[in-house]
């Protein structure tokens, strides 16, 4: 086993995934914050793709459960369990210290930051730091954000889209709304049931959203075959979904993020206003992977919208960053309580 004195870590703890960047490595844990839990024997059974595998697939002794809900910890224990069997993987050298760079979503409470610290400090790393995800995603697209300009950054996860402005390296107005990947694939299933009648989990659900999930229209015809249990016979069968279909189940979640999109250029001052129409909008995150993103949010706000080169690990390359450097960026973390937020 490697042995080092000291190691330093950037942590993109997500609701889906979970990513750890180990400083002069990279990227070294790619997993999903999943914990697989046996009933009678109090045991967690697997974590990360073993857990995976068994989500909504497991028998009444088993549970698997996601820690993580909205970018925050939902479960502490269960957390710990799985961020604790992550940090002992092989390509993780074992140390006498552990410094920490975790992300966070914005407009966390006291108490939500608190839980963040503490979870990472129960799993071994001390010093911990703390920095806003639209921060740490500027950092890994590299964006100029000392200067006296104005940059959205639009972070669209499995829990949360986490938007913020930043200018002059601090984040100048935020909006954080509880829709992500996950409450897309939830407008999924609940339209599989009330127009089809067909009852499906949240992987088949998944499944329709990559294969035609769509939130404007592409000049192509989408249609996948999905199978489920028919409500009305308890029996499987399966049918045919269209892209449009799935488009008008997305059209209200997506009214929503335009929409807090829009108040949140609104409380902006006049020329940071400005500065966003000459840079455009940064997306970033797996929701922003979904066909036509982009093109609606350019749309309705008028304003060029960019998927970064590689969004999924956009913020763990940031705090990565970060974690090769902590004393130059120390004057930018734990920046908080920051500015007010709606939540």
């Amino acid at each position: 086993m490697t042995f080092h004195l000291k190691k330093a870590l950037g942590i993109d703890l997500g609701t889906d995934l979970t990513r750890v960047y180990l400083k002069g490595v990279g990227l070294v844990v790619n997993e999903p914050s999943i914990v697989a839990f046996n009933n009678r024997t109090n045991r967690v059974v697997a974590v990360g793709s073993e857990a995976k595998k068994m989500l909504a697939r497991t028998p009444a002794h088993i549970t698997a459960l996601r820690p993580i809900t909205h970018g925050i910890i939902a479960d502490f224990d269960m957390a710990r369990e799985m961020l604790e069997r992550f940090l002992k993987r092989e390509k993780l050298p074992w140390s006498w210290t552990t410094e920490a760079v975790v992300s966070v979503p914005t407009s966390l409470t006291e108490v939500e930051r608190k839980s963040v610290e503490d979870l990472l400090r129960e799993s071994g790393a001390s010093p911990v730091h703390l920095v806003e995800q639209p921060l740490a995603a500027a950092f890994g697209i590299r964006l100029a954000i000392d200067e006296p300009t104005a940059f959205l950054i639009i972070d669209m996860g499995a829990g949360t889209t986490d938007a913020a402005i930043l200018s002059l390296s601090g984040i100048v107005v935020s909006r954080r709304l509880k829709i992500g990947g996950d409450y897309l694939n939830a407008e999924i299933v609940r339209g599989m049931r009330d127009e089809f009648k067909l009852a499906i989990g949240e992987p088949t659900a998944e499944e329709i959203k990559l294969a035609v999930g769509s939130v404007m229209a592409t000049g192509e015809r989408l249609e996948v075959v999905v199978r489920g249990r028919d409500i009305a016979s308890g029996l499987p069968r399966e049918t045919s979904v269209k892209d449009s279909q799935v488009r008008l189940w997305l059209a209200r979640p997506m009214r929503a993020i335009v929409d807090a999109l829009k108040d949140m250029i609104e409380t902006a001052p006049p020329e940071l206003a400005g500065d966003i129409y000459k840079n455009g909008m940064y997306l970033c995150g797996g929701t922003a992977l979904l066909r036509g993103i982009a093109d609606l949010l350019m749309k309705e706000i008028g304003v060029r919208a960019l998927l970064v080169e590689d969004p999924l690990t956009c913020v763990v390359r940031g705090v990565g960053i970060v974690a090769e450097n902590i004393p130059a960026y120390a004057h930018l973390l734990n920046n908080f309580p920051g500015p007010k937020v709606k939540d």
